[in-house]
């Protein structure tokens, strides 16, 4: 085992370039979810190049490539997302966004990247494991609709383990986060329409107003969370917008707000979905109002399987060492990796791409000036790597 990997380490130094090539084209290049359009037809183009085997236009602009062993055996999948946010960049890097108002200000273009060097790694490794491995490419990551339309293109099919990584430009580079049971929360949308009655804003006794009403219920909502919800079940919500009125001195005829869900649980989940519109359409009729309300299930918590994160644990410690695999805390912020683990047992782990030292204070994902630290690729190639290797040994 160590022969194979001084190889591979050999092999990854030999093409380390031509992947960080690779991935600043994308960099520099992205696409809106739903639009991965280009993205897609240059993982095609380096594919066909590898003489890896693929399905292209799955749940959107998805493609799925299949790479088997020197014998039959288990199906494992690996999956990395390819869409871009709507944030301007603000990085200096010579291979910024040129597609203004559009930036891989998550990470995407190195997940995709590690996923096509992962593939080409084991094309060049076949006798070294035994079964299928299947490389996901998904879009749509950001609007938590890709992994659903790729599940329902049936991706899974025959898959007994799916992983996926994340990269985290606040943990170092060359260590990876990982834990056991909930790692990442869940995601639903809530859109919320007031009506009242518009008029002079001199003369508000002549109105009903809108804006005081949803006022009070972005208050009131939070009392679900601090009087309604266990102490010690996390969960959060928050309105992210909040539009109403063109003027100052008119009282607008309606207000719309749209705001975010995020647990740990799938009983608190539901909990959430029966409270709010109680407290919604009586604190708007306490102020004359009508309200409309709509709640939205997106993803579900990201739940890692003991035994798969075990095995990423036991592959990541083998290639980086046991003192560069960290027990993460687990976030309310959300990954469609999720709607996977529902269906087939997997893990999700966190890549350091960040600096070496003081990597906390590195700039976060969706942030205009998120850079994550290219090393990061090299390390995601050798975990992914070794996990096959273990796996399908």
């Amino acid at each position: 085992m160590e022969t194979l990997q001084a190889d591979i380490s050999k092999f990854l130094e030999l093409h380390s370039d031509e992947w960080i090539a690779f991935r600043r084209d994308l960099h520099e290049h992205p696409e809106l979810s739903e639009q991965e359009k280009e993205t897609s037809e240059k993982v095609a183009q380096t594919l066909t190049k590898l003489g890896i085997p693929f399905k292209k236009n799955i749940g959107g602009y998805g493609l799925v490539a299949e790479i088997t062993g020197s014998q039959a055996g288990p199906t494992i999948a690996l999956r990395a997302d390819m869409d871009a946010l709507p944030i301007k960049e603000e990085t200096n890097l010579p291979f910024k966004s040129v597609n203004d108002g559009v930036m891989h200000a998550c990470g995407h273009d190195i997940h995709t990247t590690i996923l096509l060097a992962t593939a080409q790694t084991l094309s060049e490794h076949t006798s070294q494991f035994k079964g299928t491995v299947k490389f996901i490419f998904q879009p749509a990551e950001e609007v938590n609709v890709g992994a659903l339309a790729m599940m329902e293109a049936g991706v899974l099919e025959n898959v007994q383990e799916i992983y996926g990584l994340h990269n985290a430009p606040t943990l170092p580079v060359g260590s990876i986060g990982i834990k056991r049971g909930p790692l990442m929360g869940s995601v639903d949308r809530i859109e919320l329409t007031i009506e009242g009655k518009g008029g002079h804003g001199a003369a508000p006794d002549a109105s009903i107003d809108p804006i005081v009403a949803g006022s009070s219920i972005v208050m009131g909502i939070q009392t679900a969370v601090s009087r309604e919800i266990s102490p010690l079940e996390p969960a959060v919500i928050t309105i992210g917008s909040f539009h109403a009125g063109f003027a100052n001195n008119i009282i607008p005829s309606e207000a719309k707000l749209t705001g975010t869900i995020r647990t740990f649980s799938q009983k608190v989940r539901e909990q959430i979905k029966q409270i709010l519109p109680r407290i919604i359409e009586q604190q708007a009729l306490s102020y004359r109002c009508t309200a409309h309300f709509n709640y939205i299930d997106q993803s579900p918590a990201l739940i890692n399987s003991e035994c798969q994160t075990d095995y990423v644990i036991k592959a990541a410690e083998k290639c980086l060492g046991a003192e560069h695999v960290v027990a993460c805390a687990p976030t309310t912020i959300a990954e469609d990796f999720a709607q996977y683990l529902k269906d087939v047992p997997g893990a999700f782990f966190w890549l350091g791409s960040g600096p070496e030292t003081d990597a906390e204070k590195s700039f976060g994902l969706h942030h205009p000036k998120c850079s994550p630290n290219e090393g990061a690729i090299e390390v995601g190639v050798k975990v992914m790597t070794n996990l096959v290797f273990e796996r399908l040994r």
